[in-house]
């Protein structure tokens, strides 16, 4: 089987990048082939976390789903594929394609972090993926199907960037 560590990109089956990819393993999995994500940025993992943290306890304030990542698998049936997106948010009433280690199907948003070297994949092709898999929402600076959350841009680029707690009383009083 696969012993080691792995190259930047590899061919196998969706059962061989289950049985080979544990939690420690930082990799994608998109029509058989593996791709193993380089490190992220300090900035692109800052944005991810407090994107991720505001909507978090947004949704759990209004008790409207759940809200996972970025390590958390998207298995997406369409074009085949297991993607771990930065910031991924399943509806209350969806909750049934939360797996243990994956969301299965679309989920109601994904939000991608979008860094300088990762433009390409990101914008393009990440986003073509989403949307033909029929994810509703692949932004969310202004959310639809989270009801009443959104993101002013000076939130996550003023100096210094605005607290989650201050961003979350300003959603809350809506």
């Amino acid at each position: 089987m696969l012993e080691g560590t792995a190259p930047t990109e590899r061919r196998m089956t969706e059962e061989e990048f289950v049985a080979w990819c544990d939690e420690d393993t930082n990799a994608e999995w998109v029509d058989g082939l593996v791709s193993v994500k380089e490190p992220v940025s300090g900035e692109h993992d800052q944005i991810a976390w407090w994107l991720r943290t505001l909507l978090q306890h947004y949704v759990e304030h209004r008790g409207l789903g759940l809200v996972s990542g970025p390590q958390f698998c998207v298995r997406l049936p369409r074009r085949p594929s297991r993607r771990e997106p930065d910031v991924v948010f399943v509806a209350a009433a969806r909750r049934d394609v939360v797996r243990p280690n994956h969301v299965e199907g679309p989920p109601d948003l994904v939000i991608e972090v979008v860094s300088p070297e990762s433009q390409s994949r990101d914008r393009r092709e990440r986003y073509l993926e989403y949307e033909a898999a029929g994810i509703p929402e692949r932004e969310g600076l202004a959310s639809l199907v989270v009801p009443g959350w959104y993101v002013r841009p000076a939130w996550l680029w003023g100096e210094p960037r605005t607290s989650v707690l201050d961003a979350l009383a300003e959603l809350i009083r809506g």
